[in-house]
């Protein structure tokens, strides 16, 4: 039985192969997930379609994968290893805190005198794999350096021993100067490209102004714990209301809600919106589909889901594919104002910041009010500054108001 990598989308041409989880002459059960391969958007899992014995890995950890390249041979003839009780394949397979261990990584432990209840697992459900046993073997290298006496400090030449003793003073009180070296990933590659392209293939601005927060908090304040328990423990946040006021606002500039194919425009009739989740790897967009036809709750839920997912990189490719509309919020890391950048071949992003309270004025007097920013990026070959300007101007209205959300007004 042949392993193939799954079929890419025409978007991303090819992957890395970053982990093995299974060698040649392990046996795995139908379904186990024997590898995992890294995309310009996504992890992909590679799981066994049969049990059986793998007889070959055609590439190693670090190769580049095309679409449906084959990965590995299976022998789905082969009986499963034989035990003569339950406590050895347990002993086999688990440490001694329950965590299980993949057969390379014990091999490489064992030869190493590596520790494995020390290490800790990054693989499915925990699993300590053969990377982190490696990284723990480099980890122990290190320390053992570390502790070792410089040994030329002791031939070292007068003028030498001035600059070492300077130097020894500095790494007493924790200073250092290091550098390393990592391969780019390829998340953070496609970033970069796609970030330099927008910047020379678009006519970008950005439009500011500012919302008042306070009707929402209170709202949130007064109907959390009755929206909870109606919900199934689902949170008011704050998200599903711009989500649900970008729509509206969308209905009335459907150029704001276009792409640009070539030379052609293309209005869509729908309203799948990206909401940006930053990851340890960069940053993803899951698509919120079909959002006009969904209440706060089911918005709050995707989101929670999709965040999830994301952090452990298990977000499937087909979560982040299209979307017509993009909201990104920079506010949860402290952002008062930022210019956010297109998300091609959409026309616009909106940009939410951190609520901060400021004085404003109201009915001829200062008060202090929950404020955030709000900044809308567009292609200005497509929309006009005008345009782009009412478009906030209805989402501010919509916020500060959020029974026109619901009323549609």
């Amino acid at each position: 039985m042949e392993i193939k990598a799954p079929e890419f989308p025409e978007s991303i041409s090819e992957g890395e192969l970053v982990a093995w989880y299974a060698s040649e002459g392990d046996y795995v059960e139908r379904d186990d997930v024997i590898a995992d391969i890294e995309t310009e958007k996504t992890t992909m899992e590679i799981s066994a379609p049969v049990s059986g014995r793998v007889t070959s890995l055609k590439l190693a950890e670090g190769d580049m994968v095309e679409s449906s390249q084959l990965l590995a041979e299976i022998d789905e003839s082969a009986e499963p290893p034989e035990v003569s009780s339950v406590e050895e394949i347990e002993e086999e397979h688990v440490v001694e805190d329950g965590r299980h261990v993949a057969p390379a990584a014990a091999k490489l432990a064992e030869e190493t005198d590596i520790d494995l209840s020390e290490v800790a697992g990054t693989g499915r459900r925990g699993t300590v794999t053969k990377a982190d046993v490696q990284l723990a073997i480099e980890t122990r290298a290190k320390e053992l350096k570390d502790a070792q006496p410089d040994e030329a400090k002791a031939t070292s030449s007068a003028a030498d021993t001035v600059g070492k003793s300077r130097l020894t003073v500095l790494e007493k009180t924790g200073f250092k100067r290091e550098e390393r070296r990592v391969p780019m990933s390829r998340i953070r590659a496609t970033i970069a490209r796609r970030l330099v392209s927008v910047q020379q293939e678009s006519a970008m601005l950005t439009t500011f102004n500012e919302v008042d927060m306070a009707p929402i908090q209170r709202m949130r304040a007064q109907y959390q714990e009755e929206f909870q328990k109606r919900h199934n423990g689902t949170r008011l946040g704050i998200m599903s209301f711009f989500i649900r006021a970008s729509v509206e606002a969308l209905k009335r500039f459907p150029s704001v809600n276009a792409s640009l194919d070539a030379d052609e425009i293309v209005y869509h009739g729908y309203y799948d919106i990206g909401v940006a989740v930053s990851t340890e790897r960069g940053l993803v967009v899951p698509i919120i589909r079909d959002a006009d036809a969904l209440g706060l709750h089911q918005i709050e839920d995707q989101i929670s889901e999709y965040s999830e997912k994301a952090r452990v990189n298990r977000l499937p490719i087909e979560d982040m594919q299209g979307g017509t509309f993009t909201i990104s919020n920079g506010g949860v890391f402290g952002s008062l104002m930022s210019t956010p950048i297109l998300n091609p071949p959409q026309t616009a992003i909106l940009g939410m910041h951190t609520i901060q309270d400021r004085p404003v004025a109201e009915n001829d007097e200062i008060v202090i009010r929950p404020m955030m920013y709000l900044a809308l990026s567009y292609d200005h070959r497509m929309i006009d500054g005008s345009e782009a300007v009412r478009f906030l101007v209805t989402i501010k209205e919509m916020v500060e108001d959020p029974a026109r959300i619901l009323l549609e007004l």
